[in-house]
């Protein structure tokens, strides 16, 4: 498969939660472009239907604080929406140079799974559609495939509708 790898990644800190948690999943990996960092790019790279690859996206609230949402790599995250499963009125992504002190994570491997703190997390309706969905196992270039229902029970989300109509 063009752009995939073959051989074994080390375990990420995701993949290591995982597995002592005992939820199944497969990780795949594939060659990073700096100059396309999109999740697009990579659900290509992996052969994977875009609707069914997932990016994490952190927000704010007004009065929440931090949440997390997970959405599909093609889609836009409506702030309107998020801010309505939060049960706040606005929300607004947070600027790049806090994912790192936030999350743990870097831009292209932000991933629901093992983030600093616990945050409220979303996940978007459709993830429900597909028996495996793909989110970052942590780094770029590695992402797990595990049930979307098992990723909703670990993480503690909620499904909810979270992107742009249209």
């Amino acid at each position: 498969m063009k752009g995939a790898k073959a051989e074994k990644t080390e375990k990420t800190n995701v993949m290591r939660l995982l597995d002592a948690a005992g939820i199944p999943y497969r990780s795949k990996e594939y060659e990073v472009d700096e100059s396309d960092l999109s999740g697009v790019h990579a659900a290509e790279m992996l052969g994977q239907d875009p609707d069914s690859v997932f990016k994490t996206l952190v927000l704010k609230g007004e009065k929440t604080g931090y949440l997390v949402c997970c959405i599909p790599v093609a889609e836009e995250v409506d702030l309107k929406k998020a801010a309505r499963a939060a049960g706040d009125k606005k929300v607004e992504m947070i600027p790049m140079k806090e994912l790192l002190p936030v999350t743990g994570y870097i831009r292209g491997g932000c991933s629901p799974i093992g983030m600093k703190k616990k945050f409220p997390t979303y996940i978007e309706e459709t993830a429900m559609l597909f028996d495996e969905i793909a989110v970052s196992a942590g780094m770029r270039g590695v992402q797990i495939l595990l049930d979307p229902e098992d990723l909703k029970a670990y993480v503690q989300a909620e499904y909810a509708d979270l992107t742009k109509d249209g």
